[in-house]
Protein backbone atom coordinates (compact mmCIF):
# COMPACT_ATOMS: atom_id res chain seq x y z
CA UNK A 1 0.00 0.00 0.00
CA UNK A 2 2.99 2.52 0.53
CA UNK A 3 4.36 1.70 -2.73
CA UNK A 4 0.92 2.73 -4.47
CA UNK A 5 1.06 5.76 -2.09
CA UNK A 6 4.38 7.21 -3.17
CA UNK A 7 3.56 6.41 -7.23
CA UNK A 8 0.21 8.59 -6.64
CA UNK A 9 2.14 11.56 -5.37
CA UNK A 10 5.21 11.09 -7.84
CA UNK A 11 2.12 10.80 -10.44
CA UNK A 12 0.17 14.14 -9.20
CA UNK A 13 3.70 15.99 -8.68
CA UNK A 14 5.15 15.40 -12.21
CA UNK A 15 0.87 16.36 -13.54
CA UNK A 16 1.27 19.66 -11.91
CA UNK A 17 5.01 20.17 -12.70
CA UNK A 18 4.17 19.55 -16.35
CA UNK A 19 0.93 21.82 -16.04
CA UNK A 20 2.74 24.67 -14.83
CA UNK A 21 5.71 24.34 -17.38
CA UNK A 22 2.86 24.69 -20.05
CA UNK A 23 1.37 27.13 -18.42
CA UNK A 24 4.56 29.40 -18.30
CA UNK A 25 5.50 28.66 -21.96
CA UNK A 26 1.94 30.27 -23.25
CA UNK A 27 2.64 33.07 -21.20
CA UNK A 28 5.61 33.94 -22.52
CA UNK A 29 4.78 32.54 -26.36
CA UNK A 30 1.78 34.70 -26.32
CA UNK A 31 2.87 37.58 -23.97
CA UNK A 32 6.07 39.13 -26.47
CA UNK A 33 4.09 40.30 -29.70
CA UNK A 34 6.17 39.95 -33.03
CA UNK A 35 7.87 43.35 -34.04
CA UNK A 36 6.14 44.95 -36.79
CA UNK A 37 8.59 45.66 -40.29
CA UNK A 38 9.69 49.12 -40.27
CA UNK A 39 8.87 50.92 -43.46
CA UNK A 40 11.08 50.71 -46.07
CA UNK A 41 13.26 54.05 -46.86
CA UNK A 42 12.85 56.57 -49.28
CA UNK A 43 14.58 56.13 -52.19
CA UNK A 44 16.35 59.33 -53.25
CA UNK A 45 19.24 60.26 -55.14
CA UNK A 46 20.34 63.22 -53.36
CA UNK A 47 20.87 67.02 -55.10
CA UNK A 48 24.08 67.23 -55.01
CA UNK A 49 24.54 63.05 -56.18
CA UNK A 50 22.47 63.89 -58.86
CA UNK A 51 24.20 67.33 -59.66
CA UNK A 52 27.41 65.33 -60.12
CA UNK A 53 25.69 62.90 -62.12
CA UNK A 54 24.35 65.22 -64.44
CA UNK A 55 27.55 67.23 -64.82
CA UNK A 56 29.29 63.92 -66.50
CA UNK A 57 28.90 63.67 -70.13
CA UNK A 58 30.90 60.57 -70.42
CA UNK A 59 28.59 57.46 -70.21
CA UNK A 60 31.87 55.59 -68.76
CA UNK A 61 33.03 58.87 -66.03
CA UNK A 62 29.17 58.39 -65.07
CA UNK A 63 28.87 54.68 -64.73
CA UNK A 64 31.78 54.77 -62.32
CA UNK A 65 30.69 57.77 -60.51
CA UNK A 66 27.59 55.99 -59.85
CA UNK A 67 29.47 52.71 -58.88
CA UNK A 68 31.92 55.19 -56.28
CA UNK A 69 28.60 56.64 -54.78
CA UNK A 70 26.57 53.14 -54.29
CA UNK A 71 29.51 51.92 -52.93
CA UNK A 72 30.32 54.76 -50.06
CA UNK A 73 26.29 54.45 -49.51
CA UNK A 74 27.22 50.87 -48.53
CA UNK A 75 30.04 51.53 -46.41
CA UNK A 76 28.32 54.01 -44.41
CA UNK A 77 25.22 51.94 -44.17
CA UNK A 78 27.82 48.98 -43.46
CA UNK A 79 29.20 51.67 -40.49
CA UNK A 80 26.02 52.26 -39.13
CA UNK A 81 24.97 48.58 -38.80
CA UNK A 82 28.11 47.96 -36.33
CA UNK A 83 27.21 50.87 -34.66
CA UNK A 84 23.60 49.82 -34.44
CA UNK A 85 22.22 52.72 -35.87
CA UNK A 86 19.34 51.34 -38.13
CA UNK A 87 17.70 53.99 -38.94
CA UNK A 88 20.77 56.36 -40.45
CA UNK A 89 21.55 52.44 -41.90
CA UNK A 90 18.33 52.85 -43.39
CA UNK A 91 18.33 55.86 -44.70
CA UNK A 92 21.76 54.97 -46.49
CA UNK A 93 20.23 52.05 -47.92
CA UNK A 94 18.13 54.22 -49.60
CA UNK A 95 20.37 55.99 -51.08
CA UNK A 96 21.85 53.37 -52.27
CA UNK A 97 18.70 52.32 -53.97
CA UNK A 98 17.92 55.43 -55.38
CA UNK A 99 21.62 55.33 -57.34
CA UNK A 100 21.09 51.70 -58.45
CA UNK A 101 17.96 53.01 -60.11
CA UNK A 102 19.29 56.05 -61.72
CA UNK A 103 22.19 54.24 -62.88
CA UNK A 104 20.03 51.06 -64.81
CA UNK A 105 17.33 53.67 -65.87
CA UNK A 106 20.32 56.71 -67.50
CA UNK A 107 21.94 53.24 -69.37
CA UNK A 108 18.20 51.69 -70.24
CA UNK A 109 17.79 55.82 -72.14
CA UNK A 110 20.71 55.34 -74.50
CA UNK A 111 21.08 52.84 -78.00
CA UNK A 112 22.02 49.71 -76.59
CA UNK A 113 23.85 48.97 -79.91
CA UNK A 114 26.42 51.09 -78.72
CA UNK A 115 29.56 48.85 -77.84
CA UNK A 116 29.82 51.57 -74.94
CA UNK A 117 26.82 51.23 -73.58
CA UNK A 118 27.32 47.50 -73.75
CA UNK A 119 30.73 48.08 -72.00
CA UNK A 120 29.29 49.56 -69.28
CA UNK A 121 26.49 47.11 -68.82
CA UNK A 122 28.88 44.70 -67.92
CA UNK A 123 30.95 47.52 -65.69
CA UNK A 124 27.09 47.85 -63.83
CA UNK A 125 26.70 43.83 -63.57
CA UNK A 126 30.39 43.67 -62.25
CA UNK A 127 30.31 46.08 -59.62
CA UNK A 128 26.73 45.37 -58.24
CA UNK A 129 28.00 41.14 -58.45
CA UNK A 130 30.25 42.97 -55.05
CA UNK A 131 27.37 44.61 -53.62
CA UNK A 132 25.27 41.50 -53.09
CA UNK A 133 27.67 40.23 -50.61
CA UNK A 134 27.61 42.89 -48.95
CA UNK A 135 24.30 43.67 -48.36
CA UNK A 136 24.15 40.09 -47.32
CA UNK A 137 26.49 40.85 -44.10
CA UNK A 138 24.10 43.50 -42.93
CA UNK A 139 20.82 41.54 -43.27
CA UNK A 140 22.67 39.21 -41.29
CA UNK A 141 23.47 40.99 -38.08
CA UNK A 142 20.09 43.66 -38.47
CA UNK A 143 16.84 42.86 -35.85
CA UNK A 144 14.02 40.83 -37.53
CA UNK A 145 11.97 44.31 -37.88
CA UNK A 146 14.60 45.79 -40.22
CA UNK A 147 14.93 42.42 -42.49
CA UNK A 148 12.19 42.79 -44.54
CA UNK A 149 13.10 45.55 -46.76
CA UNK A 150 17.32 44.25 -46.98
CA UNK A 151 15.78 41.06 -48.36
CA UNK A 152 13.63 42.76 -50.78
CA UNK A 153 16.98 45.14 -52.04
CA UNK A 154 19.07 42.18 -52.64
CA UNK A 155 16.62 40.83 -54.69
CA UNK A 156 16.22 43.90 -56.72
CA UNK A 157 19.85 44.09 -56.89
CA UNK A 158 19.59 40.35 -58.09
CA UNK A 159 17.25 41.66 -60.79
CA UNK A 160 19.22 44.66 -61.61
CA UNK A 161 21.76 42.26 -62.39
CA UNK A 162 20.06 40.37 -64.62
CA UNK A 163 18.93 43.32 -66.35
CA UNK A 164 22.48 44.72 -67.13
CA UNK A 165 23.44 40.86 -68.53
CA UNK A 166 20.52 40.84 -70.98
CA UNK A 167 21.77 42.90 -73.54
CA UNK A 168 24.42 40.38 -74.26
CA UNK A 169 22.06 38.03 -74.85
CA UNK A 170 19.85 39.51 -77.27
CA UNK A 171 19.60 38.70 -80.82
CA UNK A 172 20.92 41.84 -82.52
CA UNK A 173 24.46 41.42 -80.62
CA UNK A 174 24.58 37.59 -81.23
CA UNK A 175 22.24 35.72 -83.73
CA UNK A 176 20.36 33.02 -82.88
CA UNK A 177 19.83 31.78 -86.29
CA UNK A 178 22.85 29.19 -88.04
CA UNK A 179 25.00 30.75 -91.02
CA UNK A 180 23.42 29.99 -94.45
CA UNK A 181 26.01 27.32 -96.11
CA UNK A 182 26.22 27.93 -99.49
CA UNK A 183 25.72 24.63 -101.90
Amino acid sequence: MLAFAISAQSIGFAGVTFLFTIHCSLFTAFGQPDPEPIPPPVIVVTKIERQKLDALTDLKERTKLSLDLMNSHLSAAEKFNTDQDFDAMFRELGGFHGLLDNAMAHLERQNAQNTKVLDNYKRIEIGLRGFSTRLEGIRRDMPIRYEDYVRKLLIHLRDMRTKAAEPFFKDAIVPNTQPVKPE
